[in-house]
This record gives structure tokens, C-alpha cells and sequence, in this order.
């Protein structure tokens, strides 16, 4: 999937001469935490509410509230905002724009096209919200977690078992990450499992895979054995 599906639109920015105070209330009315800022129509920085809070945190302690509020009107947007701007370009991929923000700790970045043109923002919160769609989490089904061996029709394996019981798979998601040589983690979430054959279900998910963990988000249930004697 490519950012340019996901990203936040339309953008909204502040100009590089607005005061404090006017970007304090763009990200509050507008529920965001990170602004573009604009010069002449170019991007020459970024400021989120972090920028804010660390700007005025030494003064607001020692200030009356309209000393605060007349501080926040004088000092302006370029002088606090990050310059060093990292952006995202539309068909980068969202494992990569994830790479980015982990590698530059970063809670977003604007995204711009082949122009320089910021058109969009991706976040840590768009990130994770792609997560719980592409997880299919929202289907409240059952997550298995198998370790299997890292050879051709080992996954599909898995699955036409869950077929063959009426399920339906939400997603899977494979990852090489602390496993031994010659095996892979497996996550398999599927839904419309009828909760009275899920026992046999994994019995026979079982002979073909090493299961590691089992989530039933229906009820909530999130060991194997518990699950096993609250359907038994």
C-alpha cells in the first residue's frame, strides 16, 4: 500500500510570520499535532505541539494567564519550528514511511510531490490506524499464531483447514523476526468460526503447525487452555 492512499488531506499549514498563538489554535480546533509551515507558498519547516509546549513551558509557570497569552501572540512560528524537515513522498510504501519515522523518531512528516508541493501528512496515529485495518482487528475474529516451516504451501496448509471449518481470513502476516533457521511466524486472523468447533479446529491446525498462541476477540479469551474449557 502506498502513502498516498492513506495520507491525511487536506493539509493544513501555518505561515512562517504567524504568531504562537495562531498555531496553537490550528492544531487544537483542528485535533492535529504537527503544522507545515509555509513561506511564499514553500515549505520551510514543521511545528507540532510539542514544539509549542517546550517553547513556552520555562515562562507559563512564572506567568499570569494574559501575560501567557500575550507571550504566545509576540513570538512567531519561525522562530521554534524544526527546520530540518524530513518528508515523505506519495508511492513510498507505508513499511518504508514507518522505517522513517521509527529511524528519525518522528510523529509525522508532511508528504510532497515530484514539485516540492506538500500534499498530504502521514502520522504515527495514521500508522497505526493502516495497522488495525490491514490486521482486520475490527472483524472481531480469532487470531492464531503458528510457527511453521519456511517451505512452499506451508501457510496455505493453515488455511484450508480454516476453510474446510467455514472460516474466512481477515489477514495474515508472516515475519522471519526470532525464529530458527528454517521456520517463520505465522498470524492468521479469521472470522465466522463457529465457537462450538473451534476445539477441533485447532486440533487439526495443530498436526500441521506449531500453534503459539490463540485470541478469541469475540470474548475476549487469550489462552488456549482457557478457551478450551470455556468451550468445553
Amino acid at each position: 500500500m502506498l502513502v498516498e492512499t492513506w495520507m491525511s488531506k487536506p493539509v493544513i499549514t501555518v505561515n512562517a510570520d504567524d504568531s504562537m498563538q495562531m498555531a496553537t489554535v490550528l492544531l487544537e480546533e483542528n485535533h492535529i499535532r504537527i503544522l507545515p509551515v509555509m513561506d511564499e507558498g514553500k515549505l520551510v519547516g514543521i511545528i507540532t505541539d510539542r514544539d509549542l509546549k517546550r517553547a513556552s513551558a520555562s515562562d507559563a509557570t512564572t506567568l499570569k494567564i494574559h501575560e501567557l497569552v500575550h507571550l504566545l501572540s509576540k513570538i512567531k512560528v519561525k522562530e521554534i519550528m524544526t527546520r530540518d524537515i524530513i518528508t515523505i513522498l506519495p508511492y513510498y510504501t507505508l513499511e518504508e514511511t514507518a522505517r522513517i519515522l521509527l529511524e528519525n523518531k518522528i510523529s509525522g512528516a508532511p508528504v510532497v510531490n515530484n514539485k516540492g508541493k506538500v500534499i498530504g501528512i502521514i502520522t504515527r496515529d495514521d500508522m497505526l490506524k493502516i495497522f488495525v485495518n490491514m490486521t482486520g482487528v475490527d472483524k472481531r475474529g480469532v487470531q492464531f499464531v503458528f510457527q511453521i516451516e519456511d517451505r512452499p504451501h506451508s501457510i496455505h496448509e493453515l488455511t484450508d483447514v480454516i476453510l474446510k471449518y467455514g472460516g474466512r481470513m481477515a489477514s495474515i502476516l508472516t515475519s522471519y523476526e526470532k525464529v530458527s533457521p528454517g521456520q517463520r511466524n505465522v498470524s492468521i486472523r479469521a472470522y465466522r468460526i463457529d465457537r462450538k468447533i473451534l476445539s477441533h479446529l485447532v486440533k487439526d491446525l495443530e498436526k500441521k503447525a506449531t500453534l503459539i498462541h490463540l485470541v478469541d476477540h469475540r470474548e475476549d479469551l487469550r489462552d488456549i487452555r482457557i478457551a478450551f474449557k470455556a468451550i468445553n
